[in-house]
């Protein structure tokens, strides 16, 4: 892999409207510590040295507004574009690779909910894919008991089984790839879905469609701290770590 094609450009969808965190601004532009969470998970993106180019999925109806946001918060030095979005996680995923130019061959993915992830996390998965792995994503040990269960929303649940908590872990993102097996998974997906679909469960990330149609998966070490924002007592737990941060000077 030459120079230029390892370091790594990252696709952050930004589309969605996190309904979860109620209503108002979409989730990538609530506000944490006075700045969006946008911001912040682009800005860690762009701490690590492994990323050249970070790629924003914005709303179709957004992307000016995502791109002057990100202009007025100083991201400089790192090349940021924002391009529009898809009415789908994987769609928005799919938009922002093809922005992103042939000779680049390892891609990272990014929730930006996902606002205080530390640099030595993105630093990790972008190596270990430059190191071969086709696709690595950041995850944690389970610290809850998990049980596997019938489900019945609203009543409640027969329990089938106890799964190994040791086996199991809570992934993270940035997730990392290879490009071209990025690139060949979303197509496949694309044209599943243009056939009508197979009656799969719906894949909630990147990884899972690569295992999906064969790949392997790697884990590495992620971190407490790159938890998702997604409900308002998320938001508070962030606000918390930030302030934490802030104190020592760490952000």
């Amino acid at each position: 892999m030459n120079a230029s094609a390892a370091v790594a450009a990252a696709v952050v969808p930004a589309a969605g409207r996190g309904e979860r965190l109620g209503p108002g601004a979409p989730k990538a532009l609530r506000e944490l510590g006075g700045v969006p969470l946008l911001v912040h998970a682009v800005r860690a993106l762009a701490r690590s040295r492994a990323v050249g180019l970070v790629v924003v999925a914005a709303p179709a109806d957004g992307v000016a507004e995502v791109a002057a946001l990100l202009d007025s918060h100083g991201l400089d030095g790192k090349d940021i574009r924002v391009v529009a979005g898809g009415s789908t996680r994987q769609e928005s995923v799919r938009l922002g690779l093809a922005a992103i130019p042939a000779d680049v061959e390892i891609v990272l993915v990014h929730d930006a909910a996902r606002p205080l992830v530390p640099v030595e996390v993105v630093d990790a998965v972008a190596a270990a894919v430059r190191a071969g792995a086709e696709a690595v994503v950041p995850a944690v040990p389970l610290a809850d008991t998990v049980k596997r269960v019938e489900p019945n929303p609203g009543h409640p649940e027969p329990v089938l089984d106890t799964p190994d908590r040791s086996t199991l872990r809570a992934v993270q993102t940035p997730q990392g790839f290879r490009r071209a097996t990025l690139a060949e998974v979303h197509a496949k997906a694309l044209a599943e879905e243009s056939a009508g679909g197979t009656g799969a469960p719906p894949v909630t990330d990147d990884a899972g469609l690569v295992e999906r149609f064969g790949g392997q998966v790697v884990v590495v070490p992620g971190h407490e701290e790159a938890f998702k924002v997604t409900r308002p007592l998320d938001l508070v737990l962030a606000e918390a770590v930030l302030a934490r941060r802030r104190a020592a000077d760490a952000y």
